[in-house]
């Protein structure tokens, strides 16, 4: 296959919809938390274990739920996951209590990963092997969008709407892939027939552990300073609470395009990208410490940290399954395990440094984190890829 033709696609139009969806179910539920509270009459702390249990049940069970799965059918794994994840977000909206809420959550949480997993592997086989990065690009747009609209588009359908309309958006956006991927996606979109004991063997590698490591860092650099973005964009650069959501789009616009270019990137030479992305997000970070003097200064920032914060999923994406041919899926999953520990560590650290050094202390953990992702991923350039800065391994 040396192009890809007209009709493949819609395909990856569906698959990145599914991934829009699963992380609008991830994350749009902190938009409304305090709906939440009043409706269920819990606190603060209780209403946040949705998100905890949520990324809990990602990082212990992700990697084993992909390898029991990857013996079935992609599209048909695919389908079933995008099923559940529109079945629990309609239950959802008429939970009776805040326990079954929480018990709704978990079911989505054990298939985010399988989905995710299985996406790339899908989207990646509808192109030929020098484009695969475009395609790992083109889904990410869904992920990334989720991640960063999920919040205002369930804030936004409550205010308007109703508790319930936010957990039905969800449903309607992941039957519609569903549908989509029934349709469109080939049937010869299947995984390869590998054994669990191949697939297991990957573990033994020393170079993915050191790029797990890095992903993990990098992720925690990213969230220490996400997790705030609200908090940061009121108290340290002024701008009001009406018009923090219209920023956090911005960042959006800004990751999506950030994305997209660090998948070109990428496919010209893998490890060269790797290298300064870190870089380029601890700049995002030191610009953002300074702050705008002006709204239009206050958007060519978010546009610049959202086009760094974003790029960061298909990078350390890459780099970790590189490392795994082999069992691509398995690989996915255990990426998708450790940056959601990331993200939780991240999010911790994020709040001690804010305790301890004010608001403007999330820049300093991010920029901590972010050296222990630069020590990882130069230990594995200098030990196993020190030819990689000058040849792109991809090709």
């Amino acid at each position: 296959m040396n192009e890809l033709n007209r009709s493949h696609i819609n395909p990856i139009f569906f698959i990145a919809l599914g991934l829009f969806g699963v992380y609008t179910i991830e994350f749009g539920v902190v938009g409304i938390l305090p709906t939440i509270m009043e409706r269920y009459n819990v606190s603060t702390s209780q209403a946040g274990m949705l998100v905890g249990v949520f990324a809990l049940v990602i990082a212990l069970c992700g990697p084993f739920m992909v390898l029991l799965l990857s013996k079935y059918n992609r599209k048909n794994v695919m389908i079933v996951s995008l099923l559940i994840f529109a079945g629990s977000s309609l239950l959802s909206a008429y939970a009776p209590n805040f326990n079954v809420l929480l018990a709704l959550r978990i079911i989505p949480a054990l298939f985010h990963p399988v989905y995710f997993s299985f996406a790339f592997a899908a989207a990646v086989s509808l192109y030929p092997k020098e484009k695969s990065t475009q395609a790992s690009a083109k889904a990410f747009v869904g992920t990334s969008m989720g991640m960063v609209l999920g919040i205002p588009i369930t804030t936004y359908l409550v205010d308007q709407f109703s508790f319930e309309a936010a957990f039905i958006f969800c449903a309607i956006v992941n039957t519609a892939a569903c549908v989509g991927i029934a349709i469109m996606l080939p049937k010869s979109s299947k995984a390869e027939k590998v054994s669990y004991g191949e697939q297991l063997d990957i573990l033994r590698k020393v170079p993915l552990w050191i790029n797990i490591g890095a992903a993990t860092f990098l992720f925690a650099a990213m969230f220490s300073v996400y997790s705030y973005a609200a908090e940061y964009l009121e108290q340290v650069m002024g701008v009001s609470g009406t018009i923090v959501s219209v920023m956090l789009v911005i960042f959006g616009v800004g990751g999506v395009a950030g994305n997209l270019l660090a998948g070109r990137l990428i496919g010209k030479n893998m490890v060269r990208t790797t290298v300064f992305h870190p870089i380029v997000l601890a700049i995002s970070f030191l610009i953002l410490y300074m702050g705008g003097k002006s709204i239009i200064a206050n958007i060519v920032i978010m546009v610049l940290w959202g086009a760094a914060h974003t790029s960061g999923l298909i990078v350390t994406q890459i780099w970790l399954t590189s490392e795994a041919p082999e069992a691509p899926e398995f690989a996915t999953g255990l990426y998708i395990s450790f940056i959601n520990l990331g993200v939780s560590i991240g999010s911790l650290a994020g709040g001690w440094f804010i305790t301890n050094s004010g608001m403007k202390g999330t820049i300093w953990s991010g920029l901590f984190f972010i050296m222990l992702a630069l020590l990882c991923i130069g230990s594995k350039v200098f030990y196993f890829n020190r030819k990689g800065l000058q040849v792109n391994r991809l090709n």
